[in-house]
């Protein structure tokens, strides 16, 4: 259960953070009746506040409530409440001391403007002074039921301050926002008009366009992948052939006919051989693969 009312406290305080702009540590007004309330439930009253708020707190207790437990004469609460900050509500020249729902009015909304300007958090017994502090938005309230210290939920004023400033964030967000688009579109309106009818505009124009780095733009169409594309196949250069070329004598003598050496048969005035008499052979020139290639002739000597 502690921990359940925890969590809701701590959602509680993040409200008014966000809301309101409570920050740790948190500035708490004590009456006289809380503080001996505390006392006599014999209660860690500064910790069970700091565990209330979920945060750092700085107690403080108004002079007309000092006098109040002056009079009281309970010296050991005295000197309990001396140890918490004094808050100055300027009532200290009057004969007698304000009432604390008075006083703590004048300190948290001395103008009557709804308006809780110092962000304080006000821990009272008092049923009265908690429903009149209820009347103005942002105003934390604390109380003792049977030794719990109970931090209450937020009041109507309250959470209906914090709905109506969300939909003024939320108007002013879109209103903001309207107003942009309008406002780029009235631009660009008024400046196609100028440079239609001022030749000085079409001039500056044209410079703030020169200052501009120009982008580097490609020639010609793109070609395909080269990574894609198939390789093609080295040709062989054929030899250049030309009418007005000369053979010599030795490219026109056929490649396959054989030239027969000066050896020791050869009879020099003869210029032949007998061997090369007796037996010659014709060689053709090779065909197709289809043609089959003709016989040799072989010639006798004598036929």
């Amino acid at each position: 259960m502690r921990g359940k009312r925890a969590k809701q406290y701590r959602k509680l305080m993040t409200q008014y953070q966000l809301g309101f702009g409570f920050r740790a540590p948190y500035q708490i007004l004590l009456d006289a009746d809380i503080i001996q309330t505390a006392a006599q439930l014999k209660m860690n009253f500064t910790g069970m506040l700091e565990r209330t708020l979920q945060g750092e707190i700085k107690p403080m207790i108004t002079q007309c409530c000092m006098r109040h437990l002056y009079e009281a004469n309970d010296q050991t609460i005295i000197e309990h409440a001396k140890g918490f900050e004094r808050r100055r509500c300027g009532h200290h020249t009057l004969e007698k001391p304000l009432t604390a729902m008075e006083c703590l009015s004048e300190v948290i909304d001395p103008k009557s403007s709804l308006t809780n300007k110092h962000r304080y958090v006000v821990a009272s017994q008092n049923p009265k002074m908690r429903a009149m502090l209820r009347r103005i938005p942002g105003v934390p309230l604390i109380y003792i039921n049977r030794s719990v210290m109970i931090l209450e939920p937020i009041a109507t004023a309250t959470s209906d301050v914090r709905d109506q400033e969300e939909q003024d964030k939320l108007k002013a967000g879109l209103k903001g926002r309207r107003g942009a688009t309008e406002g780029a579109k009235r631009k660009r309106e008024v400046e196609d008009d100028g440079a239609q009818g001022h030749p000085s505009s079409n001039s500056k124009a044209t410079s703030d366009a020169s200052k501009q780095p120009e982008r580097k733009r490609r020639k010609g169409e793109k070609g395909p992948n080269p990574l894609s594309v198939k390789k093609p196949k080295p040709r062989v250069p054929e030899p250049s052939k030309s009418k007005d070329h000369a053979k010599s004598p030795a490219e026109e003598q056929p490649k396959n006919i054989e030239v027969p050496t000066a050896t020791e048969d050869t009879n020099p005035a003869l210029g032949e051989s007998e061997e090369t008499k007796r037996k010659r052979k014709r060689k053709h020139k090779s065909r197709g693969a289809s043609e089959p290639a003709p016989p040799t002739m072989e010639i006798e000597e004598g036929s």
